[in-house]
């Protein structure tokens, strides 16, 4: 199995809205791809929750079968067509992939 998670700091302001609201539109964005193909095992996304220590915004956390089912997750057409919007309200992001055994 391979863990994805994705990590990323927003603009206070983009696209026309505050952060808040880029947030919220990011985490329906994210989730509405949660099950575009088979074989994601987990499919989480949060927001940094206030008060708590958090160098981030927004995390995604998935647990998928192989490298097979990611590759198919990030190049499908659901997901490509949310990466214009992220692109825009990010600041920053992080990714790490690694193989779990």
């Amino acid at each position: 199995m391979i863990r994805h998670i994705v990590m990323w700091s927003l603009h206070e302001q983009a696209e026309g809205a505050d952060k808040a609201s880029n947030l919220d539109k990011a985490k329906a964005l994210l989730l509405s791809c949660a099950q575009v193909v088979p074989g994601i095992a987990t499919f989480e996304v949060a927001i940094a929750t206030p008060g708590m220590d958090c160098t981030n915004d927004l995390v995604l956390h998935m647990l998928v079968d192989d490298a097979q089912v990611l590759a198919a997750y990030q190049n499908h057409p659901q997901h490509v067509a949310i990466k214009p919007f992220m692109k825009a309200v990010v600041k920053e992001r992080r990714c790490m992939d690694f193989i779990v055994e």
